[in-house]
């Protein structure tokens, strides 16, 4: 399996990877690695996180309060959104 990101799900993402590295330097990195680990757990068992709205699942990142909001497609993910957990919860909904 493969993924592909909404190009504003990619732009969020590098936006969230600066504002770490921001914070603390290696931090960016770190959090970059937990986004891309949370997806290899998406593309592995697409079907294993829970759905929050029609065919959008959510996977959880470890360590920081995001998600990776998910649409299962053939043998791909669509990724709509790495989305703070925190912040405006329905933003994405534009994206579908």
């Amino acid at each position: 399996m493969s993924f592909l990101f909404h190009p504003e799900a990619e732009t969020e993402f590098l936006a969230a990877i600066d504002w770490y590295e921001e914070c603390s330097a290696g931090l960016g990195a770190d959090f970059a690695a937990e986004i891309h680990a949370a997806i290899q757990r998406a593309v592995a068992m697409p079907l294993a996180w829970p759905n929050i709205d029609d065919d959008i699942r959510r996977v959880l990142a470890n360590r920081f309060p995001y998600g990776v909001l998910y649409a299962p497609e053939g043998r791909s993910i669509y990724i709509l959104a790495i989305m703070h957990l925190r912040r405006r919860p329905d933003y994405w909904r534009s994206r579908l």
